[in-house]
């Protein structure tokens, strides 16, 4: 799932012969074989019939996993998410190569780009993957494809992470790319044809970046799957792995989800580390100190630094540990909900719903699993010292179309952005109040005013995110 790199946002046509997106394949007239009722329920179906509380003790970051189907309807709904024969109708959606497509072939171990110069023609590729047996990669299909957005905006909401995808297309005797690890949790899909994958033993174990490993390193396969349509197979970021289509199957296509990158222990500290230490800094004065002079310029030879900065380090471990430090993530919680996929629903449920809320009233929030709330310091320059506020961020304004696309905005147009609201830090426990309890009476809201419960719960009811019961 790695970002790309910033570029163009996918055009549509803007005429008044405006094109509809590409039609969905038609499912059976039977319920889908995923359940949508929550995101749990979703990743439940996912998996099934392997519960969720089996998969994350026994195969999450763990071991891979392969589950197989032989039912028709989980097949024909898998090859509904994306086949070949889509390719023609969404070449009409203006792609480009690199940014939409890639065109590859493993060839001895290496990989061999064949995107060609322009836009992506239907023609173009049908002559690479049948002369040249080379692999479509295709970028994010749910910008293009509803039940895509529909599963991954509900997965989204079920890891607290993003979760991107790549369809893969591959001639027969073919593979596409050579044996590498990823720094994501993979979910495979088999939408059409077969595939062959060999795993390896990881010789990186939960990566936290992409490489192509060599094969001295790789040993022998400690895993040989065919997958079929309607399987399922999943492996843990690190897992060495090269897939190909054997001989007398047409071409397999398959979709790759992908999720939990840069979500580590050590990415939530970096990410928190700034905010603690300037926090503990305001309460301990030896943080406050002056550091020897000529530190810089290394004329410290006979100083303790390390001693010193460890005595810091420890007193600061020994405040989080008995919870008189509190824990602020900022700009991972920005990331997730300005780069998510925005609810899958039509645009009018992302308008102000029902009556406007009275005192009296009983109300709920909206779209909760696309919320954050975050403390921040303000971002108004002022002379006046830092005040520290509270920022409800939502992804409801987000667009799909973006969505992995590495069009996010940069730090300081994300707080200009109009993704969210900004509040008093007095406003904190009210916020929680709404975001824990199932319904809740505006009069209830823990703040000091009736004017500022109003207040509150209008500024989130024009926002689309409160609704009166």
């Amino acid at each position: 799932m790695p970002k790309t790199s910033k570029a163009k946002t996918a055009k549509r046509p803007s005429t008044d012969d405006e094109q509809l997106p590409p039609k969905q394949s038609k499912v059976a007239d039977t319920r889908p074989p995923l359940c949508f009722d929550s995101p749990a329920s979703l990743f439940q179906s996912l998996i099934q019939p392997m519960g969720t509380e089996q998969f994350f003790s026994e195969y999450w970051e763990k071991k891979p996993l392969h589950l197989q189907r032989t039912d028709h309807d989980t097949a024909s709904y898998y090859q509904s998410l994306f086949q070949l024969s889509d390719l023609p109708s969404l070449c009409s959606e203006d792609l480009e190569y690199y940014r939409d497509v890639n065109v590859v072939r493993c060839i001895n171990g290496k990989k061999k780009v064949l995107n060609k110069p322009g836009r992506v023609k239907s023609s173009g590729l049908n002559k690479s993957f049948a002369q040249n047996k080379a692999t479509i990669q295709f970028h994010q299909p749910q910008r293009f494809k509803d039940e895509l957005w529909r599963i991954q905006e509900k997965l989204e909401c079920f890891f607290g992470a993003l979760v991107g995808s790549n369809v893969y297309i591959t001639p027969q005797e073919s593979q596409g790319l050579p044996a590498h690890y990823d720094d994501v949790e993979v979910f495979i899909l088999q939408l059409e044809g077969q595939k062959r994958w060999l795993l390896y033993t990881p010789t990186f174990p939960l990566a936290s970046e992409y490489s192509v490993e060599s094969e001295e390193k790789m040993g022998s396969p400690t895993h040989d799957i065919l997958l079929k349509a309607g399987d399922l197979l999943y492996f843990p970021r690190g897992t060495i792995h090269q897939a190909s289509t054997p001989a007398g199957v047409d071409h397999s296509t398959h979709v790759t989800l992908s999720t939990y990158q840069r979500m580590s222990w050590g990415d939530l500290l970096l990410d928190i580390f700034p905010n603690l230490l300037c926090d503990h800094s305001k309460t301990a004065v030896s943080l406050r100190e002056g550091m020897p002079r000529g530190l810089l310029l290394g004329d410290s030879d006979n100083l303790d630094t390390s001693s010193t900065l460890s005595a810091g380090l420890r007193s600061l471990a020994d405040r989080l540990e008995n919870g008189t430090q509190q824990v602020r993530s900022t700009h991972m919680k920005r990331d997730f909900i300005m780069n998510r996929l925005p609810p899958y629903s039509q645009q009018e449920l992302l308008q102000p719903a029902g009556k406007i809320p009275a005192l009296e009233d009983m109300v709920c929030l909206r779209f909760k699993d696309h919320i954050v709330i975050t403390v921040e310091p303000s971002h108004e320059k002022t002379d006046e010292a830092t005040q520290l506020v509270v920022f409800v961020l939502h992804s409801l304004k987000n667009q799909r179309e973006n969505h992995m696309m590495g069009d996010s905005c940069d730090e300081e147009e994300e707080q200009d952005t109009s993704r969210g609201l900004q509040f008093p830090l007095s406003h904190l426990q009210a916020l929680r109040q709404l975001q824990q309890a199932q319904q809740l009476a505006v009069d209830q809201l823990q703040l000091p005013t009736q004017e500022a419960k109003l207040s509150l719960v209008l500024a989130l009811w024009s926002e689309s995110l409160l609704v009166v019961l």
